[in-house]
């Protein structure tokens, strides 16, 4: 009767209260241990949701966010190298520091679009990111 009992308090609880999942974002190829990451997570609506920074090693650096709810997420990251908080551009306005997207889009001129950097989150996953330097 207890088990019962405990089944049916469960099932009455949505069970995206109970999955905190872990997302696990490794960035490689970083070219120098020099300065920081910055990532900012943000879900569907395009609210932030977290703002990590974190030392690099090895030229790689590995984040790990944990009792993250499932839903749909993006990030963007920059590779803050003088620690100065910014990505610093030239006059024109090309970055001289590094950056990078979740999902790793393709770009041209200016940032990817929020839909090109969405990714669904329903159990804890690594994702790899490279940065990119102009």
């Amino acid at each position: 009767m207890r088990t019962f009992l405990v089944l049916f308090i469960l099932n009455l609880i949505p069970f995206g209260l109970l999955a905190q999942l872990s997302l696990t974002i490794e960035i490689c190829n970083l070219r120098n241990n020099n300065g920081k990451i910055h990532l900012e997570l943000s879900n569907e609506k395009k609210e932030q949701v977290a703002a990590i920074s974190k030392n690099i090693s090895g030229e790689k650096c590995i984040i790990v966010i944990e009792n993250v709810k499932p839903s749909r997420y993006a990030f963007k990251f920059i590779h803050d190298e003088n620690m100065n908080d910014k990505l610093d551009t030239s006059w024109l306005g090309i970055p001289k520091e590094g950056f990078g997207f979740s999902n790793n889009p393709s770009m041209t001129f200016g940032p990817p679009s929020f839909d090109k950097t969405v990714f669904e989150l329903n159990e804890s996953i690594v994702i790899n990111c490279k940065p990119k330097y102009f």
